[in-house]
C-alpha cells in the first residue's frame, strides 16, 4: 500500500506548537516509509480564512523543513461537498433540523438534570410537513445533522492507543450544514480524505470521538476509513494545561521575537511524548529514521519552553562557521570564522553574537575597582601585535608583578576589557579587540 497523508491547517491563524507537533508526526511518519504529503488548507470557512494567512502557513512549514508533494484548497472543491451532501439527503442520512441554539441549550440541561447525556433526541425526523412549512414561514433555517446508524459500536485498532471503541448511542447526530449552508469541518474533510486517498489519518487523542464518527461518514460516502493515530495532548513542563500564552504561541513568534532555530523546535516536538530522550539535531534525517508509533506513550507530551530553549544552545554550539555565515551577514555583522568559534560557546541564540560583536568592537565602558592593579597590567602588556598566545604571556606577567592569581587576577581584567562579569573565553578575544582598543580600556576611555 502507497502511503498517504495530510495536513489540514484552518489559514484563519498563525501555526502554534499544536498544530506542528500534527504537521511533524504526519510528515516523519511519511517520510519514513516514502510516501505522499498533502497540505490541505482547509479554508471553508470564507469569512475567517484569508491569504496572509495561508501564505504563513506555507512559510512556517518550509522553514521547519516540513515540506509538501501535494496541495489543495478546499474553497475550490465546493461543487464536491454539495455532491456528497445531496447524497446523503437522498438516501435520509442528512436530515435539516430547525430547532435554535437556546431550544437545544434547554434540551440539554433537561437531559442532565434528569441524569441522561445531552445526546441530540431526533426530534427533526418526526416533524410533519405543515410543522415544516410553518418554521420556513417563521424565517428558521435547517442545520443538517448526519443520522448515525445505532446502535453500533465503532471499533479500531489506533496506531498509538491500542484497541479502540465507541458507542455511537451515546453521541450526538453531528451537525455537517450550519444554518446560513456552510459546512463544518467534518463532511468536507471526509469528502476530501476519500478524494484524495488518505491512508493514514494522525492527529490528537481529542478528536477520538470524533473519529468514530467519521468512520461511518466514510462508509456513507462509499469509503473505507483510512488507519488511525491519535497522539496524546501537549501540557505544560509539569503536567499543567498549556497557558493559553504557550498554547497560542505562534511558530512565527519563535522564529521572530525569541530568534530561535527552526531544529531546536521540530527536535523538541519529535521526540517529547514518546520513549526516546529529547535531543538536539542538526537535520530531520535522524528523527525519520527513529520514527515508530510503538514508541508513542499514552501519557501527556510535556512541552517545556525553556527546555526548547537549552536545545536551541546545543545547536547552535555544534554549527561550523559556513553553517551561520550567510545569516550573520544578513545581520549586519561581519564577523570571520576566528570570531565565530570565540563567542559560539557563550550564546544560546544567533542573535546573542550581535552582543559580543559589540564587545570586541566597541564602545564598551571599562569597569576598573583597582586602578593600581590595572596600571600593572597595562605596563606588563605585551609588545607588538596580540595574538592568541599573548594572553598567557600576559597574565603571567600581570601575576608576577601584582601577586594576583586566580579570580583577583582574571576578572578586574576582565571588567576592565569587556565592562562585563562574563563572556567568551579572553584568550581568543584579544587579538579580535586589537592592541589598540585594549590599551584604550585599560586606560579607562571608552572604547
Amino acid at each position: 500500500m502507497t502511503v498517504k497523508v495530510r495536513f489540514a491547517p484552518s489559514p484563519t491563524g498563525r501555526l502554534h506548537v499544536g498544530n506542528v507537533r500534527t504537521a511533524l508526526v504526519n510528515w516523519l511518519f511519511c517520510r519514513k516509509v516514502k510516501g505522499t504529503f498533502l497540505l490541505r488548507m482547509d479554508d471553508t470557512d470564507l469569512e475567517r480564512s484569508t491569504e496572509e494567512f495561508a501564505t504563513a502557513i506555507e512559510q512556517d512549514l518550509t522553514w521547519l523543513g516540513l515540506n509538501w508533494d501535494e496541495f489543495a484548497r478546499q474553497s475550490d472543491r465546493f461543487d464536491r461537498y454539495d455532491a456528497a451532501a445531496n447524497a446523503l439527503k437522498e438516501g435520509g442520512r442528512l436530515y435539516p433540523c430547525y430547532e435554535t441554539e437556546q431550544e437545544l441549550q434547554l434540551k440539554r440541561k433537561i437531559q442532565l438534570s434528569s441524569g441522561k447525556p445531552p445526546v441530540y433526541d431526533r426530534a427533526a425526523l418526526s416533524l410533519t410537513a405543515d410543522e415544516i412549512a410553518a418554521f420556513e414561514s417563521d424565517g428558521r433555517k435547517p442545520h443538517w445533522r448526519f443520522k448515525l446508524d445505532t446502535p453500533a459500536r465503532i471499533e479500531w485498532d489506533d496506531l498509538v492507543r491500542g484497541p479502540q471503541s465507541f458507542d455511537l448511542a451515546s453521541l450526538s447526530d453531528p451537525i455537517l450544514i450550519r444554518e446560513d449552508g456552510s459546512y463544518l469541518y467534518t463532511l468536507p474533510s471526509v469528502v476530501d480524505d476519500i478524494d484524495f486517498g488518505i491512508t493514514h489519518i494522525m492527529r490528537g487523542e481529542d478528536h477520538a470521538a470524533n473519529s468514530a464518527v467519521q468512520v461511518q461518514l466514510f462508509e456513507a460516502l462509499g469509503g473505507k476509513s483510512p488507519e488511525l493515530a491519535h497522539f496524546s495532548l501537549l501540557t505544560g513542563a509539569k503536567g499543567e494545561g498549556l497557558s493559553k500564552r504557550l498554547g497560542s504561541a505562534s511558530i512565527e513568534s519563535f522564529r521572530e521575537e525569541e530568534g530561535l532555530e527552526a531544529m531546536a523546535i521540530t527536535s523538541l516536538l519529535a521526540r517529547i511524548g514518546t520513549s526516546d530522550p529529547v535531543e538536539p539535531f542538526g537535520d530531520l534525517a535522524p528523527l525519520v529514521d527513529g520514527f515508530d508509533f510503538s514508541k508513542y506513550g499514552k501519557a501527556p507530551a510535556k512541552f517545556d519552553v525553556e527546555e526548547l530553549k537549552l536545545i536551541n544552545a546545543k545547536i547552535l554550539h555544534e554549527k561550523s562557521y559556513g553553517d551561520v555565515a550567510k545569516r550573520l551577514e544578513a545581520m549586519g555583522l561581519d564577523v570571520d570564522e576566528d570570531f565565530w568559534l570565540t563567542v559560539r560557546p557563550n550564546i544560546s541564540k544567533l542573535a546573542d553574537v550581535a552582543e559580543w560583536w559589540q564587545l570586541v568592537q566597541g564602545p564598551v565602558t571599562p569597569m576598573i575597582e583597582d586602578s593600581e592593579f590595572i596600571a600593572n597590567a597595562l605596563e606588563a602588556l605585551p609588545a607588538g601585535e596580540l595574538t592568541a598566545d599573548s594572553w598567557q604571556e600576559w597574565t603571567g606577567a600581570v601575576k608576577a608583578a601584582t601577586g594576583a592569581k586566580g579570580r583577583a587576577l582574571f576578572m578586574p581584567l576582565r571588567q576592565a576589557l569587556t565592562g562585563m562579569n562574563h563572556g567568551p573565553e579572553l584568550a581568543p578575544l584579544l587579538p579580535l579587540m586589537g592592541r589598540e582598543r585594549v590599551v584604550a580600556r585599560l586606560r579607562g576611555e571608552k572604547a
